[in-house]
């Protein structure tokens, strides 16, 4: 009930207002992000004494906690390359970035996005001082809710957890709105009916935002496993992406062939890893099989790029005279 509230909210603003009503809502869900979450997360940490009383507690019970078990550190290189990757590579931040007023703001929309990961600070320390707190909790999602609701007061615990759903609605909005706009500028327009005017093509873009919603809705109800686990599939998924685009920018020698090439290998071998059980080989197991996709991602597209016919020298120099404008107009 809960996750169908969630998805009927975003439905009705993003129908009704596109990406202006995404940006607006994200501005008020940033700003409950970015506070609400970091003052919980020192709230519950001060209920054993602060930060670095509560890591030293840690040492003493459980200091397993404290290092890197064997292998350990590959999923945590993989994690630290694909989440941001990941997350910078998918639809809707390209969207929110190409929708921005001047070139100034472009190139400060990644310190800004980074900027506000310091919000997950507060998340961290929840989480381990759940580790002393409730140590019986057996699904790790339910942590945020539990800790605060035993251990803070109700409304202040209700509005923390607000924060919460927040940021989960601010990347779900944006989400759905360009998976919807893909569909319809990009196979809708380009494949189905060409010559639909703007204001059907809206219609399509709504109708579309239903059936993602619907979809979504389900998986969120059926798929297993832990947020986390789920969101690097995800993001492993979207990185595979940065291998064409710094092809497409930075290297003359890169094709087209080279692109589609590099991916479907990348994404076909991420969805063997994630469905098939045991076929991640070696210590690259421990990084859930999206680091080596991506490494065989990087691989095929230089090799069948080198057999391949390079780009136009015309289509070059409009990279380069459209980089030059942009640059320009700073």
């Amino acid at each position: 009930f809960a996750a169908l509230l969630f998805y009927l909210v975003i439905i009705i603003y993003v129908w009704s207002g596109g990406l202006r009503a995404v940006a607006w809502t994200d501005i008020f869900y940033g700003i409950l992000l970015f506070f609400g979450m970091i003052f919980g997360g020192f709230y519950i940490a001060n209920l054993l004494g602060g930060p670095a009383d509560m890591f030293e507690q840690i040492r003493e019970i459980k200091p397993e906690n404290l290092v890197l078990q064997e292998n350990a550190w590959v999923a945590w290189l993989a994690m630290f390359i694909i989440t941001p990757v990941g997350s910078f590579m998918g639809p809707q931040l390209w969207t929110r970035m190409y929708a921005v007023k001047s070139p100034k703001l472009f190139n400060l929309m990644p310190f800004l996005l980074g900027f506000a990961a310091i919000a997950y600070i507060g998340s961290m320390l929840v989480g381990n001082s759940a580790v002393i707190l409730e140590p019986t909790i057996e699904q790790a999602d339910k942590v945020l809710p539990v800790i605060l609701y035993k251990y803070a007061p109700f409304v202040l615990a209700s509005f923390i957890i607000a924060c919460g759903a927040a940021a989960a609605m601010s990347t779900a909005n944006s989400q759905i709105h360009s998976m919807s706009a893909v569909y319809t500028v990009d196979f809708h327009k380009a494949y189905i009916n060409p010559n639909l005017t703007e204001h059907k093509l809206v219609w399509v873009g709504r109708w579309t935002i239903l059936i993602l919603s619907a979809i979504a809705y389900v998986m969120a109800l059926y798929v297993p496993g832990l947020l986390v686990n789920i969101g690097l599939v995800a993001l492993a998924g979207t990185a595979q992406v940065i291998v064409p685009t710094l092809g497409a920018l930075f290297w003359k020698r890169s094709t087209t062939a080279g692109a589609i090439a590099g991916l479907l290998v990348g994404v076909v071998t991420l969805v063997i890893f994630t469905f098939v059980p045991g076929t991640v080989p070696g210590f690259f197991a421990f990084g859930g099989g999206g680091l080596l996709s991506l490494i065989l991602n990087v691989i095929v597209f230089l090799v069948v790029c080198s057999f391949t016919k390079a780009r136009p020298q015309s289509l070059l120099d409009e990279h380069e005279k459209q980089a030059d404008d942009f640059y320009n107009k700073r």
